[in-house]
């Protein structure tokens, strides 16, 4: 059977499917079923853009723009109306480095920019020096600033943030 993989805009039914699995796979479900609740919201009102990976009819990644200031942490500098925050990058495990969330950004890139956004901005922990190496290759390389984000169970992290132009 020859793979066919696509990306594309995720419907709210692959949303539930993507999102309980989620909370299956992590021992932290409170953060887990707080962030489903908030990523469904946030998409019925069109704050987001929710970007799947799909191989096979089967969601092996994604990544999600967020659209409206309302919705995040820090958006000062991060979400306007010519900036989207990009967040919530996941590839399941068997998937990943085998170039299948790179495609997802090339599209989900290329969908904003038709959209008329101009800038990109993401965060990194400062912690997670692999994927700050990923985004620089990406062409995420300006800082912007440097924040702390707090997680629903109250556990609080220290993010930098890149943009990229478009």
């Amino acid at each position: 059977m020859e793979e066919e993989y696509i990306c594309k805009i995720a419907t709210l039914e692959e949303m539930n499917i993507k999102w309980d699995e989620e909370i299956n796979l992590h021992s932290d479900k409170e953060n887990w079923t707080y962030w489903k609740t908030q990523n469904i919201d946030n998409f019925k009102k069109g704050y987001s853009i929710p970007y799947y990976g799909l191989l096979n009819d089967k969601i092996i990644c994604e990544a999600t723009a967020i659209v409206n200031s309302k919705v995040t942490q820090n958006p000062l500098m991060l979400i306007d109306k010519e900036t989207v925050y990009l967040l919530g990058f996941r590839t399941k495990k068997e998937y990943q480095n085998k170039g299948y969330f790179s495609k997802l950004m090339k599209y989900l890139l290329e969908d904003l920019r038709k959209k008329g956004y101009k800038k990109v901005t993401l965060g990194v922990e400062k912690c997670e020096k692999t994927n700050k190496e990923i985004y620089e290759y990406w062409g995420f390389d300006t800082y912007v600033k440097s924040g702390k984000e707090t997680y629903p169970n109250g556990e609080v992290i220290e993010v930098n943030y890149y943009l990229k132009q478009l």
